[in-house]
């Protein structure tokens, strides 16, 4: 009929091959791009965009001018007269005239813009003698038919730039996105309805985004995502799809976080004020005003009958264990039982005398489960724990496998970045609704605190406890190493300990052989892996040893410490090394986290480029944990990359481990960052939680705000919204079943 819209060509569902112009050849190359049908190319969003002026004929030209050029090289030759000088130079001409561009020094174009290829240049070109000449330009290798006049990429046109693979053009990509939206964007769905969008405009113009007016729905955005007809436009459709991926996953969140605060229960551990005071009458000092009140903000939820869900962090040395002890003994004067996880049995340990002594004349029983016990005195300890003959239990990953609690109250996890999200929840799964207190000594970025912890509550200890002992940071060149080694005998000779961390060079993850001696199921085998993650390259630490004990430390006691060593071995070194009987330790990471001893007051930290920030900010936590000043000195392997001289420079000049936790974020990005246990969310596709932290507030605001009027979003007008939420992270988050 007349006025009835064309058929569609293809739909959503069509796959690549058979799109017009396709073939299966080039339809497999992009199935490496995760691109398969139709409908994957429209939502296959452009990484970045680029402003390019279009080309500029030779008459046209203006010397201080920036400039674009196409034309194809009808001459090339190289010119090198003394060894490691070199002259390239080409003529790139078309139907409006010739330049000239030359390279000095970079033999290597030669192979690149050879005879008869076509390049797009752009640079600021200059009159020598009577012809243009661009020096050192930037260009692009094109195919001869994108140098045709009339193609988006010669127009001055907005260029979207997508993630290519082997074999796939730029250019190839734009034509079929630019296809693909045009006749599918028209019919995509949309999910946030026009009441969201014009809150979120309002919302995301107070917060400082420039945005002309509403989010524009989704047609307009797809089709302006891969077509911007304006810089205007194209911020628009780019912060309608990175809003919109936020706030799919804060909607996820907090329908999690309600979950947890509305459907679970735990049994209540009120916290008078005489329980109170029992409790901190324990700790041999005052407590900082930032643990009280995060004391406070622990109690008040651990009275309530639906469990915490909390997450503490604090720079190391804040005092987190003080916190930690305290919320377990609020669960044993309730009559409950408390767990405290450690990611080593080192820590585990070390956790385990601790409350030792300070509970050491208390009525409270407290037990220790690790790889390293024996058979006999693992089933001791587990028949306890399932008798209520046990308060306290600490220990390594086993205590996540098989274990059939009394009463269990509270579960405290400390260093959470060393365990996966699953072995996180194991506890849970089985049945049973604890309050939850996670700990971390690695300050987290607040944009990653909103997202991979978005559905915990967060507290933050910032201020240290009195009397700790500043440390002074060296970043070192080859040539201070003697000097250096002469600092630190001076530093044991006045009684005070150092530490040698050895560098990592190996590719292969280390497991560790803590298994030995025990019972060998699945939670041994897993008991002990000192960083899940991490490479400790045992031949480098145990050359340096050598190094160290033969030559530079021949008068002084060095011991060798690493995670492949038998658990009591290693408990057996940390222990000397406590009790003075060792001047020099020299390890791999397994101290990074948690170990304590005072009078260590000297680190060298090896290959220290080798290193994130926030594992360097931890390793120097193990040098203030007294009165006395820390002194550590980092070492570098070789030549330096930019990028590591300005994330070792960072770490020199800030000893505030939040500050240092944005600069990671900044430096490394959120992929590097994260990784695949931080998270069980789904990585993002347009969105940058370091670009886009003002409008991850907004999200979460009305996300949040969105799930307190309607927590199951029943509402008509979200429906479609709740089911891209379900869908994209409905099994991730256990949102079906609200666990």
């Amino acid at each position: 009929m007349p006025g009835d819209p064309p058929p569609l060509e293809f739909e959503p569902s069509t796959p690549l091959q058979f799109l017009p112009g396709m073939g299966a050849a080039r339809a497999e190359r992009l199935r490496r791009l995760g691109l398969r049908k139709a409908q994957d190319v429209l939502f296959f969003f452009p990484r970045e965009h680029q402003f390019p002026p279009p080309p500029t004929k030779v008459d046209e030209l203006r010397e201080g001018q920036p400039a674009t050029f196409i034309g194809k090289i009808t001459d090339a030759e190289l010119v090198s007269r003394t060894p490691g000088k070199s002259l390239f130079a080409a003529i790139v001409e078309n139907e409006s005239g010739a330049v000239r561009i030359v390279f000095f020094n970079q033999p290597f174009r030669a192979e690149q813009l050879t005879l008869d290829r076509s390049v797009r240049l752009s640079g600021t070109p200059k009159l020598a003698g009577l012809r243009w000449e661009f020096s050192h330009p930037k260009y692009e290798l094109i195919e001869a038919d994108e140098a045709d006049p009339e193609n988006a990429e010669n127009k001055g046109e907005i260029l979207p730039v997508y993630p290519l693979t082997e074999g796939v053009k730029e250019y190839e990509l734009r034509r079929l996105t630019r296809r693909v939206a045009s006749v599918l964007a028209e019919g995509a769905k949309e999910v946030m309805p026009a009441s969201i969008r014009e809150a979120a405009g309002v919302r995301l113009r107070d917060a400082g985004i420039e945005l002309a007016g509403d989010l524009p729905d989704i047609a307009t955005t797809l089709r302006d995502i891969h077509c911007p007809p304006s810089a205007e436009t194209l911020t628009a459709a780019r912060t309608r799809l990175i809003f919109q991926e936020l706030f799919v996953m804060q909607l996820a969140l907090a329908m999690r976080r309600t979950s947890l605060t509305g459907r679970l229960q735990a049994p209540a551990m009120p916290c008078t004020a005489k329980i109170r005071q029992r409790i901190v009458r324990r700790f041999p000092f005052e407590l900082t005003a930032d643990q009280n009140r995060v004391i406070d903000e622990i109690a008040q939820e651990m009275g309530r009958q639906f469990p915490m869900n909390r997450l503490l962090q604090g720079d190391v040395g804040s005092g987190k264990t003080v916190v930690a002890i305290f919320a377990m003994m609020l669960a044993v004067a309730s009559e409950h039982q408390a767990t405290l996880m450690a990611p080593t049995e080192v820590l585990a340990r070390q956790h385990f005398q601790t409350l030792r002594k300070i509970l050491a004349d208390s009525r409270v029983r407290i037990g220790l489960l690790c790889g390293s016990l024996t058979a006999a005195q693992r089933r001791e300890t587990l028949e306890k724990v399932a008798s209520g003959e046990l308060d306290l239990i600490v220990g390594t990953q086993a205590l996540v496998y098989d274990i059939d609690f009394h009463s269990l109250g509270l579960c405290v996890i400390d260093e959470q970045h060393k365990f996966g999200v699953r072995q996180r929840v194991r506890l849970r799964e089985g049945g049973v609704d604890p309050h939850y207190l996670v700990m971390s000594a690695t300050p987290i970025p607040r944009s990653v605190a909103m997202t991979q912890f978005g559905d915990v509550d967060l507290s933050t200890l910032r201020e240290k406890p009195a009397g700790r002992g500043e440390v002074h940071t060296y970043l070192a060149v080859d040539s201070w190493r003697d000097r250096w080694w002469d600092f630190v005998r001076q530093r044991i000779a006045e009684g005070r300990q150092a530490y040698v961390v050895a560098p990592r060079v190996g590719d292969e993850t280390v497991a560790s052989d803590s298994t030995s001696g025990s019972t060998g199921d699945a939670a041994d085998a897993l008991d002990d892996l000192d960083a899940l993650d991490e490479v400790e390259d045992v031949t480098s630490v145990n050359r340096t040893f050598e190094q160290l004990r033969d030559n530079v430390f021949k008068e002084q006691r060095v011991e060798l410490l690493h995670g492949r060593m038998k658990a009591e071995a290693k408990q057996d070194v940390m222990q000397r090394f406590a009790d003075g009987e060792i001047d020099v330790l020299v390890s791999t990471t397994v101290i990074e986290v948690g170990v304590d001893v005072a009078n260590a007051t000297v680190m060298t930290i090896l290959g220290g480029n080798r290193f994130g920030l926030a594992q360097l900010h931890q390793l120097r936590g193990r040098i203030s944990r007294g009165v006395h000043a820390g002194y550590l000195c980092v070492f570098t392997d070789g030549e330096r990359s930019p990028e590591e001289s300005e994330r070792l420079k960072v770490f020199e000049q800030t000893s505030d481990g939040f500050e240092l936790a944005e600069a990671d974020f900044r430096l490394r990005g959120p992929g590097d960052m994260l990784g695949k246990k931080q998270s069980g969310l789904a990585p993002l596709r347009i969105a940058d939680l370091n670009r886009d932290v003002e409008v991850l507030q907004v999200a979460r605001m009305m996300a949040q705000e969105l799930i307190d009027e309607d927590p199951d979003m029943q509402a008509d007008e979200i429906t479609g919204l709740r089911d891209q939420v379900l869908r994209r992270y409905g099994n991730r988050l256990d949102l079906g079943d609200g666990a």
